[in-house]
């Protein structure tokens, strides 16, 4: 993105926005690392994407293989804004792939279990069978502000600027989708590979229920994820936007099964994930 379209497209920075890089840095060695959860990034309690963050990077930590392929993780219990106790378990260590498991705790109670894959860059086959959907680019799409009273819904929300592209005549209607233009602020893309691919790991487990919220808007329920699994085809490279594009196919017996994809500015597929989340009644 030209810098000149920095100033045009972004609202008023939030002094609450806190780099990503920061809110998930880590003390210790040897696998075992601490850090205590940012307020910055709530979302009914710590946000399970942050959470998932947080272990992504502490894989990071540890991997001899420097690029993240696929994260999975269980979320056991909601942890309080205070310290958590990382664990990372190498389970294999090979030439091509790495297999890794993190254990996040919390005063000794579970809070997240991972598994992390990462694999080597290597010769093989190429292609892009989706295509990424049609919308406008993020300078000509809506801003959007979750706000209440002028200050964002939850502080989650003050870390990212989301732009609406107008969905096509055959989105139109109460459908369980959302497609968005989302930056993460203040920095928008990160060198490290685990750091970068924390970016659509928060997207694609944070829009689920938001795309869930395009068909019902009703208070009757909240619906915190049970887990989340995402697949990284490819690294981000330099784009500051990355689109949104989520979906909730199925919705019964309490569970709601959502799936999303994310892609850059070129329509080039990043990753893609899923998750089953559990309807419960407002706190």
């Amino acid at each position: 993105m030209p810098n000149g379209l920095r100033s045009k497209l972004d609202p008023p920075m939030s002094e609450r926005a806190q780099s990503l890089e920061e809110a998930t840095e880590l003390s210790g060695d040897d696998g075992r690392y601490s850090i205590r959860l940012s307020e910055a990034w709530e979302i009914w309690g710590p946000s399970g994407g942050y959470l998932a963050a947080i272990a992504l990077r502490a894989a990071g930590l540890c991997a001899q293989i420097p690029r993240p392929a696929s994260f999975y993780c269980h979320f056991l219990s909601p942890p309080d804004f205070a310290e958590v106790d990382l664990a990372v378990e190498v389970l294999r260590r090979g030439r091509r792939s790495e297999s890794l498991a993190v254990n996040m705790t919390q005063g000794g109670k579970p809070v997240l279990f991972a598994l992390i894959r990462t694999a080597a860059q290597a010769p093989g086959y190429q292609h892009q069978e989706p295509a990424a959907p049609e919308v406008a680019p993020p300078g000509d799409s809506k801003l959007l502000e979750r706000t209440k009273d002028g200050r964002p819904i939850y502080s989650f929300w003050s870390n990212l600027s989301c732009r609406r592209p107008e969905f096509g005549a055959g989105d139109v209607g109460p459908r369980p989708v959302i497609r968005e233009w989302v930056r993460f602020e203040p920095t928008p893309h990160f060198e490290d590979p685990f750091i970068d691919a924390a970016r659509p790991l928060i997207l694609l487990d944070t829009f689920g229920w938001p795309a869930v919220w395009q068909k019902y808007r009703g208070a009757d329920f909240v619906a915190p994820n049970l887990d989340t699994y995402v697949s990284f085809h490819r690294p981000a490279a330099q784009s500051e936007w990355l689109l949104v594009d989520h979906e909730c196919p199925v919705a019964d017996d309490g569970l709601l099964g959502v799936s999303g994809r994310i892609w850059d500015e070129a329509g080039r597929l990043l990753a893609s994930g899923s998750a089953q989340l559990c309807c419960m009644a407002p706190q």
